[in-house]
């Protein structure tokens, strides 16, 4: 019920969403097959990745603001819909506002129907380098990306 009352009022960012969705998706699986699906450091890329798109491509339909309100919202309803341990949980929302925030940051230098996804893939693969592994969940790592050592 939720997500339809999210979801029917934006049909088009909606479909955006989706799209965004298989293509961060696409892009972390090929440039880190090992650790897009995991809690590894490609799953924060692909997070990043992720919101960066939805803001991108509803930006092009709509304003900056409706968009980080939608983007927002549907990203956390996706991490309250898929439930994971509260440490993964804490993870993906990090990551998931790193993409939102990097969006935000560019957009006074960059006119919104000029965006590019290469503009994100580029920059959050050089911000994986800076990554830090969250450990507990009061660890707060600002505006570095947080992913899961593994066990």
């Amino acid at each position: 019920m939720r997500l339809l009352s999210l979801v029917l009022p934006h049909p088009l960012f909606s479909l955006l969403s989706f799209h965004a969705t298989v293509q961060a998706f696409t892009i972390a699986q090929k440039k880190f097959p090992k650790t897009a699906s995991n809690n590894g450091i490609g799953n924060a890329f692909r997070h990043a990745l992720w919101s960066s798109f939805i803001m991108m491509y509803c930006c092009k339909v709509s304003s900056p603001e409706k968009a980080l309100d939608f983007c927002k919202r549907i990203t956390d309803l996706h991490e309250e819909l898929f439930p994971n341990k509260p440490l993964e949980t804490k993870m993906d929302l990090h990551n998931n506002k790193i993409g939102m925030d990097y969006f935000m940051e560019l957009l006074p230098g960059i006119h919104r129907q000029f965006f590019e996804k290469s503009f994100f893939i580029d920059a959050l693969v050089k911000k994986m380098k800076d990554a830090k592994v969250l450990k507990n969940l009061d660890d707060d790592f600002g505006g570095h990306l947080v992913y899961l050592e593994d066990k």
